[in-house]
């Protein structure tokens, strides 16, 4: 069985480790959000694909949920001492030689699916059936805009980094935009992947800055709507509020509802130019499956909470059975 995950952040990291759990012996590829990627003391920072390594690899900060277990954070310290700036975003030491690793194989003019397949060869070892793959290899950044009276248009923008980071998704973000993403393809790999694919996840990862990017990368989104897999998307809104993230913050900058249901109007049905042949969504927004059901959108319900691998491979299971023998 071959199944493809589209995610990012911390909640895709820790759903797709559910998917391993859940299907053991299938071929998995992650297709990982790069749109948080930002360059910072000339160093190349992947935050999405690391915290994905890290994760599955089994290196992963348990109590954070990001960054080196056992890190820590002199050299972070040194170059604050000097005020260089940025002080704001943390660079741990074990951390830093992940992003050294990559800026030098970027310098040597590698693409990023190159160096994320070397990066990964060291944490991923273990398991060969797992691949780890950029959205694209171009660069994409996402960036947010914040009111400023002393802006033109009243209105600054500032990358994603900034925004969610230093000034914790405060002030309100009046829109968001993706510098790039019009000359982007899918990486090495991507579209193979899809094609070759039995069953295609979405991660219920922030549907604004992780999901977002991906399907916005030209071709992706085609190819989901028109490939033979089943698309499975799974909701990060649970009871009217991320379980993870501030992806509240974000929804009403792109005009969707901080609800489950929006999200998954938001993704929409195949049938109707959309990506998804089921929604899933916590038992906590049970009451507006009827309304989604009317709308032409497969939907099933049930605990969504992901409190360990193994639990998230139940619910995962339970949704793959609730699909419509249309979409198998």
């Amino acid at each position: 069985m071959q199944i493809v995950v589209l995610a990012g952040g911390v909640g895709g990291s820790r759903f797709v480790s559910g998917v391993r759990a859940a299907y053991p012996d299938a071929q998995l590829t992650v297709i990982v959000n790069t749109a948080d990627d930002v360059t910072m003391h000339g160093l190349r920072i992947c935050p999405d694909l690391d915290t994905m390594t890290y994760t599955l690899g089994r290196g992963i900060d348990p109590e954070r949920g990001w960054g080196r277990a056992g890190e820590t954070w002199r050299v972070k310290e040194e170059l604050a001492a000097y005020g260089l700036e940025p002080t704001w975003f943390g660079l741990g030491d074990l951390d830093l030689a992940t992003h050294l690793a990559r800026t030098q194989l970027l310098a040597a003019g590698l693409p990023l699916s190159e160096v994320t397949r070397r990066i990964t060869a060291r944490w991923l070892a273990d398991d060969p059936r797992l691949i780890l793959l950029p959205m694209t290899d171009d660069v994409v950044e996402t960036e947010v805009a914040i009111a400023d009276a002393a802006a033109d248009g009243g209105r600054r923008w500032l990358h994603f980094q900034e925004y969610w980071v230093r000034l914790r998704a405060q002030p309100d973000a009046l829109a968001i935009r993706r510098r790039g993403i019009e000359a982007t393809r899918p990486a090495a790999g991507v579209a193979e992947a899809i094609a070759a694919a039995d069953l295609i996840l979405i991660a219920p990862s922030n549907p604004v800055v992780s999901i977002g990017p991906i399907l916005e990368v030209p071709g992706i989104r085609t190819a989901l709507r028109t490939g033979n897999a089943p698309v499975v998307g799974f909701a990060g809104i649970l009871g009217g509020a991320p379980v993870l993230g501030m992806a509240h913050r974000l929804l009403p900058a792109i005009g969707v509802e901080v609800d489950a249901a929006a999200v998954g109007r938001h993704y929409g049905s195949r049938a109707a130019c959309g990506v998804l042949d089921l929604w899933v969504m916590d038992s906590a927004d049970a009451a507006s499956a009827a309304g989604l059901e009317a709308d032409g959108l497969h939907v099933a319900v049930t605990g969504l909470i992901m409190s360990s691998p193994d639990a998230t491979a139940e619910f995962i299971r339970l949704a793959v059975k609730a699909l419509p023998s249309s979409a198998l």
